[in-house]
């Protein structure tokens, strides 16, 4: 046994798939040691806790952390109820978390600013493989400390870097100062509260989470005069955002869609299509987005859902090998690439897939997606049971992925451009409308509710 191998496998992220990982490692019999940037653990879940996931119970638990809590007496939710976010918080992260097995080998409070190798930068080849992982953290405290690990498994998520509202991958014109003076909210905002009734909302996206955003706040609308919704997208036509209907086999999604086409067709909300924002401009209380085609659309608040970007500059003294489209791990990017892949159609893998230059060196959940909107919670579990067995040298295990995820039509690459899925009433209801996350899973949302970014 050498001296790297008494050190702990390090784990960045203690939401559902950092807290997966270690407890998949713990029953390798390695060592794990979670850092979390949060106060708490699930800190991003909690963040977007009013929205409720589309995929049941059964697809957000992971087999070795049900292991972990059974043994408390834990009893199981029912498998195919819808949780909201805060319940994936306080039913499962947080009794996960306070196991024995878990409770003392996590640490909250501490963001890692980079990761590098003892006593090497990028370009060093010699013994690189030999030297320990050397972590560098920021405690809330203000105190910066730094450990040593084995491996490292970052499964930090994407939540704290959503991706600018300008069409070309850098922020608009005059959307910094937007976002300094509160007219463009963060990404997953609750808008059943009084910040959004009789006000005029522009949502700009067309995945899960705008989808949400956009049937919440049409109900808003029903009873409260004055409120109007307006939804922009980058496509010439919604087709992919009102996905599969009935032909999808998680049905929250599916009713996801069929209320936004109703919501749309009985005019409750304005959706703008080949909208590509080119500027932001501030009158007073008020912006207006300026579309590339010379369209200027006035709004009092501006939702942004264009999705997320992993942060790697804490990674920039590691050798990655990643896609150049979505900036995930090179041999996952073509499988998860949205252009053609979404959720249900991204083959199952783990650490063969997720492997780079720099050995012992994963990323994991929500991140390993890089751009991509389209991952689920069960699918980053699989990831880190695979990277478990790996790091503890049992090859075979680690190569053998089994991942069973419910066809669907949102996740489709054939979604139809017709009117083939009709929807009963979006706004007839006080039923929450339900999607995925993203993270969580892959992200999405709403109490309006959400699936994600983990």
């Amino acid at each position: 046994m050498t001296a790297q191998d008494s050190l702990p496998v390090a784990v960045i992220g203690a939401g559902p798939v950092g807290l997966a990982a270690a407890a998949h490692l713990l029953e390798r019999g390695l060592e794990p040691l979670v850092l979390e940037a949060g106060p708490t653990v699930g800190a991003a879940v909690r963040a977007w806790g009013h929205v409720r996931v589309f995929s049941t119970w059964q697809y957000n638990l992971d087999a070795a952390a049900v292991r972990l809590l059974e043994a408390t007496g834990w009893e199981a939710h029912r498998p195919t109820a819808l949780p909201y976010g805060h319940q994936i918080v306080t039913g499962y992260l947080e009794p996960l978390a306070a196991t024995t097995a878990l409770k003392h080998r996590i640490r909250t409070g501490a963001r890692v600013v980079a990761v590098t190798r003892q006593g090497m930068d990028k370009g060093r080849s010699a013994g690189r493989d030999q030297a320990p992982f050397l972590l560098r953290i920021r405690h809330t405290s203000g105190d910066t400390t730094e450990i040593l690990a084995r491996a490292v498994i970052d499964a930090s998520g994407t939540w704290t870097t959503p991706a600018p509202l300008g069409s070309g991958g850098l922020p608009a014109p005059g959307e910094a100062e937007a976002r300094a003076a509160g007219l463009i909210t963060g990404p997953l905002p609750d808008v059943s509260g009084d910040g959004f009734a009789g006000r005029r909302t522009l949502v700009i996206g067309s995945g899960h989470s705008a989808a949400n955003m956009v049937l919440d706040l049409a109900r808003t609308a029903r009873t409260n005069p004055g409120t109007e919704v307006l939804w922009a997208i980058r496509a010439n036509t919604p087709a992919r955002a009102y996905g599969g209907g009935d032909a999808d086999q998680l049905p929250a999604r599916g009713q996801l869609g069929t209320r936004l086409r109703t919501a749309v067709d009985t005019r409750a909300v304005q959706l703008l299509t080949g909208f590509h924002t080119n500027g932001i401009d501030m009158n007073g209380g008020t912006v207006t987005v300026i579309a590339a085609d010379g369209r200027r659309v006035e709004a009092d608040l501006v939702i942004p859902a264009t999705g997320f970007r992993p942060d790697l500059s804490i990674l920039t003294e590691l050798r990655l090998d990643l896609d150049p489209a979505v900036d995930a791990p090179k041999a996952l990017g073509p499988l998860i690439d949205p252009d053609f892949h979404s959720c249900g159609t991204v083959p199952a893998h783990g650490a063969r897939i997720l492997t780079h230059p720099e050995k012992d060196f994963y990323l994991a959940g929500m991140k390993s997606y890089g751009r991509a909107p389209t991952f689920l919670m069960a699918t980053g579990y699989e990831q880190v049971r695979s990277i478990a067995a790996a790091l503890a040298g049992n090859s075979m295990a680690a190569d053998t992925v089994e991942l069973e995820l419910p066809e669907t039509g949102v996740c489709s690459t054939s979604i139809p451009d017709n009117d083939a899925v009709m929807a009963d009433s979006c706004c007839a209801t006080p039923e929450p409308v339900i999607v995925s996350v993203g993270f969580s899973t892959g992200l999405q949302h709403g109490r309006t509710n959400q699936a994600a970014p983990l």
